[in-house]
């Protein structure tokens, strides 16, 4: 049997239990249908096949998950940092344990290659360990002395917090915002995208597998008009963390408002890789091509907007245009694929819509530009554009998929201009070999996180986050922290010193 072949058998065999049971939501360590019955369907893009049906979540599935959060939330709360430090620890050794099946699973329900869903499970393990060793100090704080006083803050955990995750990586991103609510001393009620809910299933199983208390996390799957806006507007929820579109993110600011619920959103990207002509040009063409197609194009931090010196323009993009054709697009458990189908027919959709777009735009497809023939799923060549403008649609608004465009630039004040004229301010790549043109420009690029000669290398302690439309607030070491942990200041007069009388 082939690799492939048995790739789907394994796969096969993993989604039996979701073809025969569905996805269903679990609230109070209790497998539960949705508390009015229905359910809708998902379907794999690989093959456009059903997968399963999935307990449709509304207000009152949120709310009953929501009130057992609160009720778990003071026990959870008191627990000692290091008990919550060794149950993390046993919660990552149980993803490891089931990689294999995660993989899979994850790969079919999104279309993402195998290639890198085979790393999604330790990603998310590493998450927990992280996170795990950042418990026993999640509520230390500092002691600030002034004239006659010194002040001690602590830091203590806000509550049930929500928690709204995107279809692109589901397990590896869950575990990055969860892992750390569960750390601060959080109870989490967390939300999935639609579009691929298998995992999330699969990942508050394997938590209380390890040993995790009932309650402690619960899910609820749902669509965002429903289910994602019922969270979003519970009381008993005090915050929301959310990944997805810039859109999306408004919408929920707005929703919880009226109950002053704080908010952590990563949000959407069109993010510039700027190539100068001093630059090492075989890494910075195998680097922008990464972080474009890898993924399928389906990422927040991809290098969807290619701006390059005009001297090597033609050049460069015929390099990146080379390594897109001999991309291999396939079945996601193939392991020959590097590229798989989009999510959904919806957002295939949307990507030829851009693709069209962009020819009609005057733009030049240099590579790709349609969809594959022969193949039943959701799959679009790996596209780039050449002969493009920083004011046309395609340059300016996020496609999320496997589409470049390329723009040449005269001079390094031109890039500038170019790289900071767009709504959004998540990433940046730099390449050069000028190291003070890497410190000046990087110092005004408007993004939250800019790599220089480098692709997307993540650092677990480093923030992770954006500017402008690409979110607040920051991930990673502490600052996940302070999305779900208020701060309290504690003030000791260590002198007798003068307090005034309101009667002399």
């Amino acid at each position: 049997m082939s690799d492939f072949a048995s790739n789907i058998a394994k796969a096969d065999a993993y989604l039996a239990r979701f073809r025969k049971d569905g996805v269903l939501n679990h609230i109070g360590g209790a497998a539960v249908p949705a508390l009015d019955g229905t359910t809708f369907e998902t379907i794999s893009p690989a093959d456009l096949k059903p997968l399963a049906r999935v307990a449709h979540g509304k207000a009152a599935d949120i709310a009953a998950a929501a009130a057992v959060a609160k009720a778990a939330f003071p026990a959870w709360r008191a627990m000692d940092g290091d008990a919550r430090k060794a149950l993390l620890h046993k919660i990552a050794d149980a993803i490891e344990a089931r990689a294999e099946e995660i993989a899979l699973v994850e790969a079919m329900d999104t279309g993402q290659s195998l290639r890198f869903m085979a790393k999604a499970a330790l990603r998310g393990a590493e998450n927990f360990r992280y996170f795990a060793d950042l418990a026993p100090t999640a509520r230390d704080g500092q002691t600030l002395r002034a004239k006659g006083q010194v002040n001690m803050t602590s830091r203590s955990p806000i509550g049930p917090v929500g928690i709204i995750t995107p279809w692109n990586t589901p397990f590896m991103l869950s575990t990055w915002k969860i892992a750390p609510a569960l750390a601060a001393g959080c109870t989490v009620v967390h939300k999935p995208a639609e579009f691929s809910p298998l995992t999330a299933r699969l990942l508050v199983e394997i938590a209380e597998s390890a040993g995790l208390p009932a309650g402690v996390w619960n899910l609820v799957n749902g669509l965002g008009e429903d289910a994602g806006r019922a969270l979003t507007e519970h009381p008993d929820i005090k915050a929301i963390g959310f990944v997805g579109e810039s859109r999306t993110g408004s919408m929920i600011m707005k929703q919880g408002a009226d109950t002053l619920k704080r908010v952590h959103f990563e949000l959407g990207g069109k993010n510039p890789v700027i190539v100068f002509a001093d630059a090492d040009l075989e890494r910075a063409a195998d680097a922008a091509t990464f972080m474009i197609y890898s993924l399928n194009g389906e990422r927040c931090t991809s290098s969807s907007r290619l701006l390059v010196e005009a001297t090597i323009y033609d050049r460069f993009t015929a390099m990146v245009a080379d390594r897109a054709r001999r991309i291999v697009v396939g079945h996601p458990l193939d392991p020959k694929t590097v590229v798989g189908p989009l999510i959904h027919p919806v957002h295939e959709a949307k990507v030829l819509d851009y693709i069209a777009i962009g020819q009609a735009e005057g733009a030049t497809v240099a590579a790709g530009g349609a969809k594959l023939a022969g193949l039943a799923g959701c799959y679009v060549q790996p596209t780039l554009f050449t002969g493009a403008h920083n004011a046309m649609r395609i340059a300016q608004e996020e496609i999320f998929g496997p589409v470049l465009t390329a723009i040449p630039f005269a001079d390094e004040a031109e890039a500038l201009h170019i790289a900071n004229d767009v709504q959004y301010g998540l990433t940046g790549y730099l390449w050069t070999s000028d190291v003070t043109r890497a410190f000046r420009f990087t110092d005004a690029l408007e993004a939250g996180m800019i790599w220089v000669n480098s692709e997307n290398v993540r650092h677990l302690p480093a923030p992770f986050g954006g500017v402008k439309t690409s979110g607040i607030g920051r991930d990673g070491a502490e600052w996940s922290f302070e999305f779900c942990m208020g701060t309290k200041n504690l003030a000791f007069a260590t002198t007798r010193h003068h307090i005034p009388k309101l009667d002399s």
